[in-house]
């Protein structure tokens, strides 16, 4: 049985592929060369399981995404008090690129901006260092979060540096605030080599993971940063992450997020997930047109929104064992808890994982208090693919969690009241004395949906 994630992404990717609105970044040379066409999708599960659809291996630079990530390494190498007096956690309600600095102090508002960012790159690793030696511990930082080795893209770190006149600007307006300390073009050029990292949709799902999983990346098992450090990152990215755009993204997605404009988005929800898109086209605000409407649909339809979702998701498959045996045996998944999308995907998951040799299967949902509408359909589907599979499926559920479940074209589900009653249903079946649906010797509710 397939899981049903990378088909729902695939469905996600074909609805958002005819819009072809927004442009490329024009104003970068090899960034305006880019593929419009590219368009790739990525989940990354907290214990490093990932769901990709489209171009998800294709390579492209990193671009602004880096910020949230150095900004990170600069907490982490520097400390809270050091970074904080350089740069403020502002919302700008301006643009990437302005010159939006405190008056008076000088201090860059945000870290997201291009002012903020500059001094984040700046305050990478130890204050000794020289530019050479924190280009290489920025590089090795963001190698750390996607968990291999990153590399730069030449050609295109060329192309910004020649036309990197507005951030050179900027980074001698801090200069003269004394928010650097360094050679403003030293700045420059090392930022400039940041932002043309080359990473896939893959890459930036794992680092978004790794901030979702409290600084942790979920297949290396390094702790990259700490917990109070990501606290603080996840915090500047829900506020300031997209830019002059952040407050409708707040409200309508809700989810921590970075854009870039070579079309890469990045969203880590703390405790669940981390997600990321690629779509080269960008809206007036330099965010990726197709990738802003995808988040808007995996937000809605997986109630992924900040403040919907509590900040952690627990074990929900409790047991899987089988009762029985022979032609009498029941596989019985043995759910527990509050289930939403990230309990419902460990559920699908195991079941896949499984594979059960068993006619029949069973899904009890006795211990658990609350499934939500994404889980309730995901929990169905398996229903409906493991009938497909030629699975005979029992629901267990006393409570009525699941009420009139329709469990899809060419599926079957029998609802009962305990696991007795399924291995009664089960044993009666295979011993040919099978009562009627309905009849007062039935033990369970069947379910089914009619074929179109």
């Amino acid at each position: 049985m397939r899981s049903v994630i990378p088909d729902y992404l695939t469905e996600a990717l074909a609805e958002v592929a005819p819009d072809v609105s927004g442009q490329l970044a024009g104003y970068i040379p090899e960034l305006a060369a880019a593929d419009p066409g590219r368009l790739g999708v990525v989940f990354a599960t907290l214990d490093g399981k990932i769901y990709g659809a489209g171009d998800v291996d294709a390579e492209f630079t990193i671009q602004s995404i880096s910020k949230p990530f150095a900004y990170a390494l600069a907490l982490a190498d520097r400390g809270f008090d050091p970074v904080l007096a350089k740069i403020g956690v502002e919302p700008s309600g301006e643009a990437f690129n302005e010159i939006s600095l405190e008056s008076g102090s000088g201090r860059p508002l945000n870290p997201m901006i291009n002012a903020g960012a500059l001094t984040a790159h700046s305050l990478a690793g130890s204050r000794e260092w020289d530019p050479a030696g924190r280009v290489e511990r920025v590089i090795d930082g963001l190698s750390a979060f996607a968990g291999r080795q990153l590399s730069i893209d030449e050609r295109v770190y060329a192309s910004e540096m020649e036309h990197a006149h507005r951030n050179l600007a900027i980074a001698h307006m801090l200069r003269s605030y004394d928010v650097l300390t360094e050679d403003p073009q030293a700045v420059v050029d090392g930022y400039t080599r940041q932002c043309s990292v080359l990473v896939t949709v893959r890459d930036l799902a794992m680092m978004a993971a790794t901030l979702a999983n409290r600084g942790v990346n979920p297949v290396s098992g390094e702790q990259v940063v700490g917990e109070r450090v990501v606290r603080q990152v996840l915090s500047v990215m829900a506020t300031c992450g997209m830019y002059d755009s952040a407050g409708d993204w707040a409200t309508q997605v809700g989810i921590p997020a970075k854009s870039g404009v070579s079309g890469g988005l990045i969203g880590a929800l703390p405790g669940q997930i981390g997600i990321a898109t690629l779509s080269a086209r960008l809206d007036a605000h330099g965010n990726s047109v197709r990738g802003v409407t995808l988040f808007e649909r995996f937000s809605s339809d997986m109630g992924l929104h900040v403040m919907e979702v509590p900040p952690s998701a627990r074990a929900v498959v409790r047991s899987n064992h089988v009762v029985g045996g022979g032609p009498h045996a029941v596989r019985v998944f043995q759910l527990q808890g509050g289930i939403r999308f990230a309990g419902a995907e460990r559920i699908v998951r195991e079941v896949l994982d499984t594979a059960p040799p068993e006619v029949a299967v069973a899904l009890d949902l006795t211990m658990v208090y609350s499934i939500d509408d994404v889980a309730r359909r995901m929990l169905l589907e398996v229903a409906r693919r493991l009938t497909v599979d030629h699975h005979e499926v029992f629901l267990i559920d006393p409570e009525a969690l699941v009420p009139d479940p329709e469990p899809g074209d060419g599926g079957r589900v029998t609802v009962v009241e305990d696991l007795e009653q399924a291995v009664r249903s089960v044993t009666a079946r295979s011993t040919g004395h099978e009562p009627a649906p309905g009849s007062p010797g039935d033990e369970g509710r069947e379910v089914p949906r009619e074929q179109p």
